[in-house]
């Protein structure tokens, strides 16, 4: 699917802050509409065919607008730090772990059907590496695991916040919600379900479905039933996924430089990137430190095989996640 004229203009015409927000609307555009009542897993592939255009434009011709994103992306944990300062009364973030892009015609049409009040719904950026940690330190937190049983302490970015990180079940989640005016809720799901589905064969249609089922599911709009009660709830995610599993295989000498680099993963720590053009690596300085990073969508033959769905790279979908505002 090429990409549309329009878009096209649009990024070449862009300047260098208008150009990471105009992908983002793009990537919103493509991923949250409507989906069928049937044939899911091939809407959501012809949906990562329409990513995959983006994605091919920015690891070839216009790889260097990497350089801009930190400064110049919707970036979730600031818009996040300043939604929490900003909102005077009760508020609450649900943090789904590895929540894409993908997810949010189910979040969206559900909260409607609901009976929830949508004041805010779009593409907000994960910071760099897109991965679990990286996005605790932004926030504040030194991981993940200090939400767990309120023990964050008030040195964050979110101050005031009863803290919880888990991955029960949606109603025992619930249980867990009390009167208190401010929540932060980080749960494990859907990024502790991604190895679960990333062997060959299995994949992003199988996982589809699986995410169908929670997203369209009573106990999960329970527990965010809980949230709202008395609080404006922000739905957001720490990174999104790649469907690597759709991902061209590299050539012979383009794969073993890659995996010697990378081993299975998306990034490493600093490190000279090759000298490939256009890159197949880019070393970037981000606000965690220089790191180097696969550039767009590239795969390589790796022992056991390489995963079909994994996080950390330079593409759309996996710096992309959903930013949901919405209150009963």
């Amino acid at each position: 699917m090429a990409l549309d004229s329009l878009f096209l203009s649009r990024i070449l015409k862009a300047s260098a802050k208008e150009v990471w927000p105009a992908i983002f609307d793009r990537a919103w555009e493509i991923c949250s509409a409507p989906l069928p009542a049937k044939a899911i897993g091939t809407e959501i592939i012809r949906r990562e065919h329409a990513v995959a255009d983006i994605d091919h434009l920015l690891s070839t011709s216009g790889w260097d607008i990497w350089r801009a994103y930190e400064q110049t992306a919707p970036l979730a944990s600031e818009r996040l730090s300043a939604w929490w300062r900003d909102q005077s009364g009760g508020k609450a973030a649900l943090i789904l772990d590895g929540l894409s892009l993908r997810e949010c015609p189910w979040l969206l049409s559900q909260a409607r059907s609901r009976g929830f009040s949508i004041h805010e719904a779009c593409a907000a950026a994960s910071d760099l590496p897109a991965d679990t940690t990286t996005f605790a330190k932004a926030l504040g937190f030194s991981q993940r695991a200090s939400l767990s049983n309120n023990n964050a302490g008030g040195i964050h970015h979110l101050p005031g916040a009863r803290t919880e990180s888990a991955e029960i079940a949606w109603r025992d989640c619930a249980d867990w919600i009390g009167a208190e005016p401010s929540w932060v809720f980080w749960h494990h799901w859907p990024d502790n379900r991604l190895h679960e589905y990333d062997a060959p064969g299995r994949g992003l249609p199988a996982l589809a479905m699986e995410n169908e089922a929670h997203l369209s599911g009573d106990d999960f709009w329970y527990f965010v039933g809980r949230l709202s009660t008395g609080r404006r709830v922000v739905i957001t995610a720490d990174h999104g996924h790649a469907s690597s599993g759709n991902f061209a295989d590299s050539g012979k000498e383009q794969g073993e430089y890659l995996r010697g680099k990378f081993g299975k993963g998306r990034w490493a720590d600093a490190d000279e990137p090759g000298a490939w053009v256009p890159p197949l690596d880019l070393l970037l300085e981000t606000r965690h430190g220089r790191k180097l990073f696969v550039n767009g969508r590239r795969k390589w033959k790796s022992p056991g095989g390489y995963p079909t769905l994994t996080h950390g790279g330079l593409t759309v979908l996996e710096v992309a996640v959903p930013w949901i505002e919405l209150s009963k």
